[in-house]
C-alpha cells in the first residue's frame, strides 16, 4: 500500500487536515497507510482459510484451545504493540510540533476531534454471535440503562433467528442495529469471488434493517473492498490487536476514511480476548487503554459480547467498566451512526475553509464543531481543547 493514500475524490489524505491556521497542519485522519502494516501484500493468510474450513467440526473447547496456545505466538508480535500503539499519536503530535518551529507561532488552532468541546468519543457496541446471545440481550440492556448509556447491537444475519420484537425492544431504548455478515464462518473475505457473491445480499439486509453500520464477522478485512459495502461506516479494524485471527491493525484512534465509509476502529481490547483467550480476572487493561484514549482525545470504542456475559462474574467485570467509563470527564456519548455523521461532517468543514465556516455552525441542526489548538508545554505537545 503506498504511504501517501488518497480518499473518495482522489484528494491526498491529507486534505483531512483539521487545521484553521493560516499555514495549516499536516494532520493525517486517514489512516490507510498503515492498515495491517505488517501484512501488507498478503493481510489474509491462506492458513486463516484453513483453520475456517474445519472450525464447524471442532468443539468449541477445542477451538479454545488452539486460540489460547496460538496466543502465547501472537503476543510476541513488537508492532503494533499491544494494547496501546503510539504511532498514530505520535506522528499527529510531530507534525503540530514542526509546524509551531517553522511558523513560530504560541499554539496553533484546528478542528476540534469531537463537537460540543467534549476531549473524547466514547461508543458502546455489541456482537450477537447466536441464540445465546440474543436470549441475554435485555439484561446487558437493563445494566446500561442504569448508567445512562446506550450502545449498538450488530447481528449475523442468516445465522439464527431474529425476532422482531428484539429490534423494536432495542430501538425504543435507543440503540443502534447494525449488520454482522450474513454468516459468522469467516468466508466473506476470504477472497474476492466470496466477497462480490455476499455484496449484494449484505445490502438488501441493511436497507431491510435500516442499518448503517457494519462490522465483519471475527473483524475480517480487506481494506480495497470496504467502500463497495455502501455504508455510512464500518468497525472492522482494530487499532491494534495481534490475537485476532487476522491480527494487527490500523494504529489509529480516531475515525478516518475507506473511500466514501467511515471507518470506526475497535480502540478497546474485546471482552472475548481478555477473558476467554488471555483468562485475565480483572478490567485493568480496559482501564489502562481507556485512560490512554482518554488522554489523548481518541474513540473508546467498546465491543462486548452478551454471549459472554452469561454469568455474574462477567456482567459486574463489564458493570465495572461503566462505571469507569461514567466517571470520566468530557465524553461525548453517542451512537456510532453519530460519530460517523460527524466525522463526515467534520471533514467537509475543514476542506472548505473552517475558519469562515464555523461563523455560521452553531445555527445548523446537529452537535457544534467548535476549535482546539495545539501548543508546547513543558517540552511536550499539548491539546487544548
Amino acid at each position: 500500500m503506498n504511504a501517501v493514500t488518497r480518499n473518495a475524490s482522489g484528494a491526498p489524505a491529507d486534505a483531512h487536515s483539521p487545521a484553521l491556521s493560516s499555514t495549516p497542519a499536516a494532520c493525517p485522519f486517514d489512516a490507510t497507510g498503515f492498515l495491517d502494516r505488517q501484512n501488507v501484500g498478503s493481510r489474509r493468510s491462506p492458513l486463516l482459510n484453513r483453520y475456517y474450513a474445519i472450525k464447524p467440526m471442532l468443539p468449541r473447547t477445542v477451538q479454545l484451545a488452539l486460540r489460547r496456545a496460538f496466543a502465547k505466538y501472537q503476543a510476541r508480535r513488537r508492532f503494533p504493540s499491544w494494547p496501546i500503539e503510539t504511532l498514530r499519536v505520535d506522528e499527529l503530535k510531530e507534525r503540530f510540533r514542526l509546524q509551531l518551529q517553522a511558523s513560530g507561532s504560541e499554539r496553533i488552532a484546528f478542528l476540534n476531534f469531537w463537537p460540543e468541546r467534549r476531549r473524547f468519543g466514547l461508543i458502546l457496541t455489541h456482537d450477537v454471535e447466536g441464540p445465546r446471545g440474543v436470549e441475554n440481550i435485555s439484561r446487558v440492556l437493563e445494566l446500561e440503562r442504569r448508567y445512562g448509556l446506550h450502545s449498538s447491537w450488530n447481528f449475523v444475519a442468516e445465522d439464527y433467528a431474529i425476532d422482531p420484537a428484539v429490534f423494536s425492544e432495542l430501538r425504543a431504548a435507543g440503540c443502534e442495529i447494525g449488520l454482522h455478515g450474513l454468516h459468522h464462518d469467516g468466508l466473506l473475505f476470504a477472497d474476492r469471488s466470496s466477497f462480490l457473491t455476499q455484496l449484494p445480499r449484505i445490502r438488501e439486509v441493511m436497507s431491510e434493517w435500516g442499518a448503517v453500520g457494519f462490522r465483519s464477522p471475527a473483524t475480517h478485512r480487506q481494506p480495497e473492498w470496504m467502500a463497495e459495502l455502501g455504508c455510512l461506516y464500518d468497525s472492522s479494524f482494530p487499532d491494534t490487536d495481534p490475537f485476532e485471527p487476522q491480527p494487527d491493525g490500523c494504529c489509529s484512534i480516531w475515525p478516518f476514511f475507506l473511500g466514501n465509509v467511515v471507518e470506526l476502529p475497535i480502540t478497546m481490547p474485546q471482552d472475548h480476548t481478555l477473558f476467554e483467550i488471555l483468562r485475565e480476572r480483572t478490567i485493568a487493561r480496559w482501564v489502562q487503554k481507556s485512560d490512554w484514549l482518554v488522554a489523548n482525545h481518541g474513540l473508546v470504542n467498546v465491543l462486548v459480547h452478551p454471549d459472554y456475559l452469561l454469568d455474574a462474574g462477567r456482567l459486574e467485570l463489564y458493570e465495572e467498566l461503566l462505571a469507569h467509563l461514567t466517571g470520566l470527564s468530557g465524553a461525548w456519548h453517542v451512537l456510532p451512526r453519530d460519530v460517523a455523521s460527524w466525522w463526515r461532517r467534520r471533514s467537509h468543514l475543514q476542506n472548505d475553509e473552517a475558519a469562515q465556516v464555523l461563523a455560521g455552525v452553531a445555527a445548523e441542526t446537529g452537535p457544534r464543531a467548535t476549535i482546539a489548538h495545539a501548543r508546547m508545554e513543558g517540552g511536550e505537545l499539548v491539546f487544548e481543547i
